[in-house]
């Protein structure tokens, strides 16, 4: 079965999958960490290059206070629980976004683990926090422009190549299977540049009952799928 290089997954419908039980929104968040486990782990095992994961998008800092903050917490509790088996299991660790944003706390935590697992040589892992994709267009068009501005690049030298360059994702390849959960079937601005020919997968299962056999049926048809660039 021919696999994807690179996965992208919206993890939608944590907050429905509670009010379906009558919890609360954070009991929804806290039960979708097993299947990012979950899919960390047959990704890494189906020798799949690269898994980018969307955990907290540039809009999401509009929710709740309370919200927001029990993410970051959970966000936390998760670099300081996970990382060591990451790094046991060969998983190179990114978190791609806004970092000036976050908690300084937070941004000391995600530079340990980046560090820690950088040299790793097996699945390649990014996770979105505090990331959109318009942001990432834009702070990529600023860089170059002060680059251009400084005489250090020249305005006839940017192109498409030269503009990938300086997007979050610049040393993968671009994404060729999209996944999102939940039922909508949107990109909610995640990736914009990236999944520009991704095959796209849309599922009604809500992200915290994702299991192995619903990645399965996304990678068959994902397989079934003839790729077409233009």
């Amino acid at each position: 079965m021919a696999l994807p290089h690179h996965i992208a997954i919206v993890m939608d419908g944590n907050g429905r999958w509670a009010g379906a039980r009558g919890e609360p929104r954070t009991a929804g968040h806290r039960a979708g960490l097993e299947p990012v486990r979950m899919v960390i782990r047959e990704c890494a095992a189906l020798r799949i290059d690269a898994l980018t994961l969307f955990a907290f998008s540039s809009e999401n800092w509009r929710r709740p206070e309370a919200e927001v903050a029990t993410l970051m917490s959970l966000f936390m509790d998760a670099l300081d629980r996970e990382v060591a088996e990451l790094h046991a299991n060969r998983v190179r660790l990114r978190i791609i976004g806004n970092r000036q944003r976050l908690a300084v706390r937070l941004q000391t935590r995600i530079a340990e683990a980046e560090a820690l697992t950088a040299a790793n040589d097996g699945l390649r892992l990014q996770v979105a926090v505090s990331y959109g994709g318009r942001w990432d267009v834009v702070e990529a068009a600023k860089r170059l422009a002060a680059a251009a501005a400084s005489g250090a690049l020249r305005a006839g030298d940017i192109d498409e190549e030269r503009f990938a360059r300086e997007l979050q994702l610049h040393a993968l390849p671009d994404h060729d299977l999209f996944i999102r959960t939940g039922g909508d079937h949107r990109v909610s601005n995640f990736l914009l540049w990236n999944i520009a020919y991704a095959e796209l997968f849309f599922t009604d299962v809500l992200w915290p009952d994702f299991n192995a056999a619903e990645l399965q049926l996304a990678l068959e048809d994902f397989a079934g799928r003839e790729r077409r660039f233009g």
